[in-house]
């Protein structure tokens, strides 16, 4: 099941984006095992996984005892991929670094998934998603004119420049390993991770197509045919009508094809055209606006809760978001034909046993 069936992933604990990799990569086939300590497992044995922890069996291994590391150095003997999130220094001071798990599996893909990255002067300081999208662009470009930056959940740091960097390293290493049978070692760093996502950004303002002030550019609320309006029920729907044929569905969904209206790309009047544009969208509820446009080009959608968008029509026939036995949940991405994966937080995922992933690994611990 999935296309990563047969690659086996040894994660050590941590949070955010490390386990949120480690469930895409057990979504998408991987057998996974969690390395915890002693106590976590035993709780995890116990207890109901949450959702980024799910589909995996936890193993208990004391890193500061002998006994422990043996366990861990077992496990990467059979590994395929080794994924952690410690500081820089952590994994080598309890002798599991690069080069001593590379001496015992020299085909091991070693994923290390930090904030700061490997190296650099921030290198061994604490920090957060916020923190990493500070120093290089990103959370200064969010936010409205005239306010300070709004963190954008943890998504851009977190899970965008983080979770989805070290999966994106973490398979090209086995493609090449494939050819030189030779694992190497990913350094995905969040602050790295995030600035690449920035670089359509960057080159738009390197073109002059962008300023740094926030709210002043097309993509960052500036425009006031890309932007979320409130509705008469105080709910909001979300408007992105870039091109101009989009932008001419809306302005006739809106009634306002005919009007005396400024040119659609004339910055010094978009301030005239917001207040067109919010004035009409108040007149109706957020529902009869996704009535009006409904299917079509306008690029206009209703802003759905997280208690909502389980029941839209595309959410639920897609299976983008899925409620079930009382649990919403993402459903798995991407989408494969031959081999596709399958959401290990649904309800019914069997997920396996230490002791059935052992036996899949061919190991048996000391």
């Amino acid at each position: 099941m999935g296309p990563l069936k047969g690659v086996r992933v040894l994660e050590f604990a941590g949070i955010g984006p490390g386990p949120l990799a480690a469930m895409l990569l057990a979504d998408l086939g991987a057998s996974v095992i969690r390395l915890d300590r002693p106590q976590a497992a035993q709780a995890a044995a116990a207890g109901v996984p949450g959702h980024l922890d799910n589909g995996r069996p936890v193993i208990g291994a004391d890193l500061k005892a002998e006994e422990g590391l043996q366990t861990a150095r077992t496990l990467i003997a059979s590994a395929d991929v080794l994924l952690e999130g410690f500081r820089p220094g952590v994994m080598e001071r309890r002798g599991l670094g690069p080069d001593a798990c590379a001496g015992i599996n020299p085909r091991l893909v070693y994923a290390r998934m930090t904030g700061w990255g490997q190296d650099g002067p921030l290198a061994h300081v604490a920090g957060h998603d916020m923190n990493y999208i500070s120093l290089n662009g990103a959370l200064h470009s969010i936010g409205r004119k005239g306010g300070a930056p709004v963190p954008p959940l943890n998504l851009v740091g977190d899970f965008g420049g983080g979770t989805m960097l070290v999966v994106t390293g973490i398979l090209a290493a086995l493609v090449e390993r494939s050819a030189s049978g030779r694992g190497q070692t990913v350094d995905a760093a969040m602050v790295d991770g995030s600035a690449f996502l920035m670089s359509m950004i960057y080159e738009q303002r390197e073109r002059g197509g962008w300023t740094d002030e926030r709210g002043d550019n097309f993509l960052d609320t500036g425009a006031p045919w890309y932007d979320v309006y409130t509705c008469a029920d105080g709910r909001h729907v979300s408007v992105a009508c870039i091109e101009p044929q989009f932008y001419a569905a809306f302005l006739q969904g809106v009634g306002l094809a005919d009007a005396d209206l400024p040119d659609q790309w004339d910055k010094e009047r978009w301030p005239e055209l917001r207040e067109r544009f919010a004035a009409v969208l108040a007149t109706r509820t957020r529902d009869e606006w996704a009535e009006v446009f409904g299917t079509e080009d306008a690029c206009v959608q209703p802003v759905l809760s997280m208690a909502e968008a389980a029941d839209h029509p595309h959410i639920a026939a897609r299976g983008s978001v899925v409620r079930k036995n009382g649990t919403t949940f993402p459903g798995p991405a991407p989408r494969f034909d031959r081999t596709p994966g399958r959401a290990t937080r649904d309800p019914g995922f069997p997920a396996p046993t230490a002791e059935e992933a052992l036996k899949e690994w061919g190991v048996e611990l000391p």
